[in-house]
């Protein structure tokens, strides 16, 4: 088991607290989810445009989480690719 401080002490995090993408994206569908019902239920939204904003909250989840997952993929990423070009110029120097 490790210690709270080994799982949060990564060198290559820049300082940033790592993401989790799995609580963010239902975070996103349950803050969605309380504005569908408080629109509903505020009559701001009757009939048939109901079935038509129900599932927006799990289409605003699934492309946060998607983008979550990309832009900390390009940032685990980026630190290699410079790593790499940096390694490159000195043997050419």
């Amino acid at each position: 088991m490790s210690s709270y401080d080994d799982r949060w002490s990564t060198p290559d995090t820049g300082g940033r607290h790592p993401l989790s993408v799995g609580p963010l994206v239902m975070g996103i569908a349950l803050v969605g989810l309380v504005a569908v019902w408080a629109l509903v239920k505020g009559d701001v939204v009757t009939g048939d445009a109901i079935r038509f904003l129900l599932p927006l909250p799990w289409v605003l989840a699934g492309a946060g989480g998607l983008a979550a997952s990309v832009l900390a993929a390009r940032r685990r990423s980026r630190p290699a690719a410079q790593a790499g070009r940096d390694t490159d110029l000195d043997d050419l120097l």
